[in-house]
Parts: C-alpha cells; sequence; structure tokens
C-alpha cells in the first residue's frame, strides 16, 4: 500500500499519481505500455515535450529534466512546484459557471501566478478539458458546462508540487533540453504528431508548431543519443513516412481510444508508435 504524506493537512500519494493537467496527446493510459520497455535502472530522466507529464508523474524517478516549449504551461509547473498555497489561494476565489469562465478566458493576466492559476483553471473546466489556441495564441475551448466539480484541486496541486521538488522545469526547443544526456540517461520523446492518420482535429494545429523538418531533427537527434549511450525512446505516429525515420529502432505499435477530439465522430480506436534504442549497458 502507497503511504503517504500529510502537508497542511492534506494527504499526498507520493508515487504513481495521475497529471494535474490534461493535455492534447497525453500518455495517461499508456504508461504501462511505454515504462515496460524502459530500462530498470537510469540515471537521469529526460522528458521534453512534457505536456501533462503521465510517465514522469508515474515514474516518479529521482533525478528529472522536464521541458516543453510552451512556456505557459511551464509557467504552471513552477508555481505549482514553488508556490502551491498562494495557487490555491487565488483559484478559491475563481467560480464554476460559464460567466466566469469567459472572463478568465477573455483575461491576459500579468502576474505569473495568476497566467498560472488561468491555466490550471480552464484546463479544468473546458470542453472535454482540451487546451487549445488558435493562431493568435489566444485559449478558445468554449466552457464544459462540468457544474458538478470545483474550479481546483487543492489535494492534487499539493501531490504535484511534492511530485516536483527538486526538478528542473525550462522552456526549451528538445534538443537545447537533452544536450546534457550522458551514456546511462534515460530519454523519452513524445512530440505533436504532425501525420494525419487519425484525423483527430489537431493535426493542422501540430503542423504550425512541429513541423516536418522538425520530426527529421528529432529522428537525427535520437540517434545520435543512442550511439552516445543513452536508452532513447519515441512515441509519434502510425504512419510509413514515421517508420522511415527511425529505420534501425525497436518498434512497437500500441493501440489507444482517441478522447481528445472535440467531435465524438473522431473518437474511436487509433494507434501509434514507440519507437526505442540505446542503453545496451543499461540493465533491461
Amino acid at each position: 500500500m502507497e503511504s503517504e504524506i500529510s502537508v497542511e493537512g492534506l494527504k499526498i500519494k507520493p508515487v504513481g499519481q495521475a497529471p494535474l493537467i490534461r493535455w492534447p496527446g497525453g500518455k495517461r493510459a499508456l504508461v504501462s505500455k511505454i515504462t515496460e520497455v524502459f530500462p530498470l535502472e537510469y540515471d537521469n530522466y529526460y522528458e521534453p515535450f512534457f505536456g501533462g507529464g503521465a510517465l514522469f508523474f508515474s515514474m516518479r524517478p529521482g533525478a528529472a529534466y522536464l521541458s516543453d516549449l510552451n512556456s505557459d504551461l511551464i509557467n504552471a509547473y513552477v508555481s505549482v512546484r514553488d508556490h502551491p498555497a498562494e495557487l490555491i489561494e487565488i483559484l478559491s476565489s475563481y467560480e464554476n459557471n460559464a460567466e466566469f469562465y469567459y472572463s478568465v478566458r477573455a483575461s491576459r493576466p500579468t502576474n505569473e501566478l495568476h497566467q498560472s492559476a488561468r491555466l490550471l483553471y480552464l484546463t479544468r473546466l473546458s470542453f472535454n478539458g482540451i487546451y487549445r489556441v488558435n493562431l493568435k495564441g489566444d485559449f478558445n475551448v468554449p466552457y464544459g458546462k462540468k457544474t458538478h466539480q470545483a474550479a481546483f484541486d487543492a489535494d492534487k496541486i499539493f501531490e504535484t508540487s511534492f511530485a516536483l521538488q527538486g526538478v528542473s522545469l525550462t522552456v526549451s526547443d528538445f534538443q537545447k533540453s537533452t544536450e546534457t544526456a550522458r551514456g546511462g540517461d534515460l530519454v523519452y520523446f513524445d512530440p505533436p504528431y504532425t501525420v494525419a492518420h487519425a484525423n483527430n482535429g489537431f493535426v493542422k494545429y501540430n503542423e504550425n508548431i512541429f513541423s516536418w523538418a522538425d520530426q527529421v531533427r528529432l529522428a537525427e537527434h535520437a540517434r545520435e543519443l543512442a550511439a552516445n549511450g543513452c536508452f532513447v525512446a519515441v512515441s509519434n505516429a502510425d504512419h510509413p513516412s514515421v517508420d522511415s525515420l527511425y529505420e534501425g529502432f525497436n518498434k512497437i505499435v500500441i493501440e489507444r481510444f482517441s478522447v481528445m477530439a472535440a467531435s465524438s465522430a473522431f473518437r474511436r480506436q487509433i494507434t501509434e508508435c514507440l519507437y526505442f534504442l540505446g542503453g545496451d549497458s543499461l540493465d533491461r
């Protein structure tokens, strides 16, 4: 049975927790399938494209370097890590109704804690829990009408803060954020999928933030890390064009149920791939 640690009267489960933030492409339902190919022992854990961080929060590695190019997301995690009580105090004044939701969505706070509170609130109460912005960078998901749900979860915020203590959080490109990775380290990449294999509604958006040239650069970098002794795993689209980038890697095909699409017509069983290579000296 998991032990629990009490912080300000709240019970915190230190391992195996679910993510605080739901993010497009999140891997919560696939954690066991992905991690079964990981080495049993490794030194440092690197995860660019952090998103909701399902693998990290499930695995709880000892030394972790987490990054994402979305500055709002990383700022939210930094606020949760360093100022959970202050964040909860701000969220305590937030209401769960359409009028308040749209006022928060339209707001542009300049204070980092208020920016973080805004992201946590919107991703918790938006339609289907979707995070989506338009080409101008404006959050544009409608209110989800989850009137039975509290506007925030204090226990979950403290759990996440505890899990992030001592963890490096940076806004960075995947290549720069893993330049310190060395032999014996574990690196997991989960980039935006830019192949229209699933018609899930996010492909056009993904192409604007992660191009095919970026996919090629990622595959080359993953190969270099593996050659230097890292164990490297990459989640990506199940598509021949992606297969060609990872020739020589081990590969497994994983089925999952798509739940992030805005339309129920697109929520169906789809497949994706996990490519992995390197770390021959690590225990498997």
